[in-house]
């Protein structure tokens, strides 16, 4: 069996980033991948300014505390003030432009008013040259890269590229994932169950992981249990689509038809990982029809059926081989050490990911049932533990900890 890092490995190898560009606007680019670095047009802040309400001095004025200024003018963001002359002090608030010949700002709870002297202010303290003065160019400077290519585009990154003077930015196409299920058991919700059937959480479960990541998915629903309707299904998805993701079927009883339906249409790799849940994974690629590329291909991944395994292996495999497609960091988050406070002592021979929430206290909870069919202890946790082959776990001892959270974006 590989481990899962052998897997991943082998996965990431084959990936390729996709070289489509598009142009958008920055209000539809949220979620999207930067094809290329973006260059600031300004400097940000373009001129000194203030980050405090107050007053902006020269400190050869204020060596000592207890100064009285003459208020020579008043200076409001949007507004440009006058050369500040020794012995005077300038009424200053948050965003406004220092004005020249001032060396800090004192915020306004450091000062005072004399009694009937409106026009003068006594500095109760003695600032430093710098003092609560944001300088030109200290954010973005202007022909430098404020974001680079393969930045995954959240509120913040747009935020930036705002500031930095862009209306559009050129981003990379979506990804094109294809989906379908396999099973005659499956029936969709609001559908009378079949006997012996069950609801198929798999597909709301993989379509929601693949929007997630910011790509284009296409549901190919519920396939039929047969070699035809399965090779049918994915010469239809295999057009127009880079990945073709299926749970189910991955396994060799007469019922599972993915690896020959695959092997027919392109070919595949069959695949046992050593980790708990999870194990089967199906990888390859099936050939494009309509394509006048004699070697065009789609790419395949064949997860698990059962709920649980086939969330965590979307997550540990599929998820770093689309970011690699988007041209994003691949592989898996940072985990992080945290304190166990369960006992795990029936150590697998397997890397087993364990569903954990975080408690008040500051540890890990485990679900009390981790069996992979039993999908509310996902919806119950925040993240896994990385648990090594062969480890038992006493509360106390310190895992890795990896968020959900860092894992569905």
């Amino acid at each position: 069996m590989l481990t899962a890092q052998q897997a991943l490995d082998h996965l990431l190898s084959h990936a390729k980033p996709l070289h489509e560009t598009e142009t958008l606007a920055m209000q539809v680019a949220l979620g999207r991948v930067l094809a290329e670095n973006v260059n600031s047009l300004v400097d940000v802040p373009p001129l000194d300014n203030t980050s405090m309400d107050g007053y902006a001095v020269r400190t050869a004025d204020t060596s000592s505390p207890g100064q009285t200024l003459t208020i020579a003018q008043r200076i409001a963001a949007g507004s440009m003030g006058t050369q500040l002359e020794p012995g005077t002090a300038a009424r200053i608030f948050t965003g406004a432009p220092v004005p020249p010949g001032a060396d800090a700002v004192v915020m306004q709870e450091d000062c005072s008013i004399p009694e009937g002297a409106s026009k003068q202010v006594q500095v109760n303290i003695s600032p430093i040259s710098g003092q609560w003065i944001r300088r030109r160019g200290e954010d973005l400077t202007a022909g430098k890269v404020a974001l680079t290519a393969g930045t995954y585009l959240r509120p913040q990154e747009l935020g930036v590229a705002a500031s930095a003077g862009l209306t559009h930015l050129t981003v990379k196409r979506k990804v094109r994932v294809a989906a379908f299920f396999t099973g005659d058991e499956l029936s969709l919700p609001g559908e009378p169950l079949k006997p012996g059937g069950i609801y198929n959480s798999n597909r709301d479960t993989l379509l929601a992981c693949i929007q997630s990541l910011g790509c284009d998915a296409t549901d190919f629903g519920i396939v039929p249990d047969s070699l035809e309707a399965t090779k049918e299904t994915l010469r239809k998805a295999s057009k127009d689509h880079d990945l073709i993701i299926t749970s189910g079927g991955v396994s060799v009883g007469e019922e599972d038809h993915i690896k020959p339906a695959v092997t027919a249409e392109g070919r595949l790799d069959l695949w046992q990982i050593a980790m708990k849940p999870g194990k089967p994974l199906a990888f390859g690629a099936v050939r494009k029809s309509d394509s006048s590329q004699s070697n065009a291909e789609t790419w395949f991944i064949g997860l698990p059926g059962n709920p649980v395994s086939s969330f965590v292996t979307f997550l540990l495999f599929v998820r770093p081989f689309i970011l690699k497609l988007q041209g994003r960091d691949a592989g898996l988050p940072q985990s992080y050490p945290m304190r166990a406070d369960f006992d795990w002592l029936k150590a697998d021979r397997r890397n087993e990911f364990l569903r954990v929430k975080i408690n008040v206290q500051g540890g890990l909870d485990l679900f009390p049932n981790q069996s992979s069919g039993v999908l509310t202890s996902a919806s119950w946790g925040d993240g896994l533990v990385d648990c090594p082959p062969g480890q038992a776990l006493k509360a106390g001892d310190m895992v890795k900890y990896i968020p959900f959270s860092a894992l569905l974006s």
